[in-house]
């Protein structure tokens, strides 16, 4: 459990920050990796102070309880809420969850934020939305009570994160020149590396979420490889059928939303029902950074709602497909009684439930950071770029 929280670390340093740091333009390559950097540091005290209380302590429907408030009462002899790990290990591991939730978000607004916009956004955010959704599904709350099934974080960081990212691109609005300038990523050797570090810590994201060395975090693994590799090759087959060539970011992208998709069902799914998972996934992830970005009409920068909402809206209902046992699935948390139709239904609510609850606090976190330290930077300041304008210095030597 100490390696896969090591990995998800991993996932977020240097793993995300280098693969939206290559997506951006070189003069905004430095404050997007800042802004992954920090948020981690931010998040991870917010965690051990109260975050870790409010989601995995009490027993409220929404949020959890302050009985473990600045980490009173874990000990080195006291266990998790998995009960099979020492509670410091479960501490760490779920306050890496925390982490990249948070950072995912920062693709959808990069290259036009304030960089004091990102913090107060984030502490809102953390303390609004992922604390809540945390209890919610694995602490305990209303979607755990109703049988939901997210094995490693499907409604919890991706839909969250997905939907937050959505209504950022909408609140700041777009860059300037978008739709007039191409606005090309500078590195995409730095975007392939950033998502094949995901890939390897994404093992310890779903894995991990066995709790356990055991059966489960093995069928949990292959499901994470046949599942991203199948996306992988979905995306660059419809891309090719679509521009005639297969691109290197569709095939990183297309990892990263077969990642996305079977974190939700990755305990709960066979191996041969996550490679559909991962081919419905990769499909329907292209047309989410395509033609549902171009109807939504919002900048979101790096495809933040296209890739880990939608990929995250698509496996958590597919999760109550493809557990059935006639489809090689383990039956969810309750094999005995496991019926597809209901357990699909209760995916969906648990989906419509993380958008709304999401939205809603997603759009008053960025409208508060707006009143108190504002949110977007001057046209000058984004035309020089946010690397010297915010930080004072670049990422390259010119």
């Amino acid at each position: 459990m100490l390696t896969s929280t090591l990995l998800v670390i991993l996932m977020t340093l240097p793993g995300l920050a280098l693969f939206y740091g290559g997506l951006a333009r070189s003069k905004n390559m430095l404050s997007v990796l800042m802004q992954i950097f920090v948020i981690f540091s931010l998040i991870s005290i917010l965690w051990a102070i109260y975050g870790y209380s409010l989601a995995f302590s009490g027993d409220g429907n929404f949020y959890g309880g302050f009985d473990k408030i600045f980490l009173k009462g874990v000990t080195t002899e006291t266990f998790g809420a998995l009960t099979t790990i020492p509670e410091y290990v479960f501490v760490a591991f779920q306050g890496t969850f925390a982490a990249i939730t948070v950072a995912l978000i920062v693709g959808s607004f990069a290259e036009r934020i304030k960089f004091a916009g990102v913090l107060v956004f984030a502490v809102l955010w953390f303390t609004f939305s992922y604390v809540p959704m945390a209890h919610i599904v694995w602490g305990g709350g209303l979607l755990g009570k109703d049988g939901a099934l997210d094995f490693a974080g499907g409604t919890v960081v991706h839909i969250n994160a997905g939907v937050a990212g959505l209504v950022g691109a909408y609140v700041l609005g777009k860059r300037i020149g978008y739709g007039r300038e191409a606005f090309t990523p500078h590195s995409l050797t730095l975007t392939m590396v950033g998502a094949s570090l995901l890939w390897v810590g994404w093992f310890g994201f779903n894995a991990g979420s066995a709790g356990a060395a055991n059966g489960a975090a093995g069928l949990a693994f292959v499901n994470t490889v046949l599942a991203t590799a199948a996306a992988t090759l979905s995306w660059i087959l419809g891309e090719s059928l679509h521009k005639g060539k297969a691109s290197m970011l569709g095939a990183a992208s297309g990892a990263v939303a077969g990642l996305v998709a079977v974190t939700p069902a990755a305990g709960f799914v066979g191996p041969m029902g996550s490679i559909v998972l991962g081919l419905i996934a990769g499909l329907v992830c292209l047309w989410g950074v395509g033609g549902l970005k171009r109807m939504l009409g919002a900048d979101d920068s790096f495809d933040v709602f296209g890739v880990h909402g939608v990929g995250g809206i698509v496996g958590a209902i597919l999760t109550g497909v493809f557990a059935a046992q006639s489809l090689g699935g383990t039956g969810g948390l309750t094999p005995d009684t496991f019926a597809m139709g209901a357990q699909v239904w209760i995916q969906i609510k648990s989906v419509l439930f993380t958008i709304v609850w999401s939205g809603v606090v997603s759009f008053i976190a960025y409208k508060i950071a707006d009143m108190t330290v504002g949110l977007r930077v001057t046209e000058e300041e984004e035309r020089e770029g946010l690397d010297i304008s915010s930080h004072g210095e670049t990422a390259y030597n010119r």
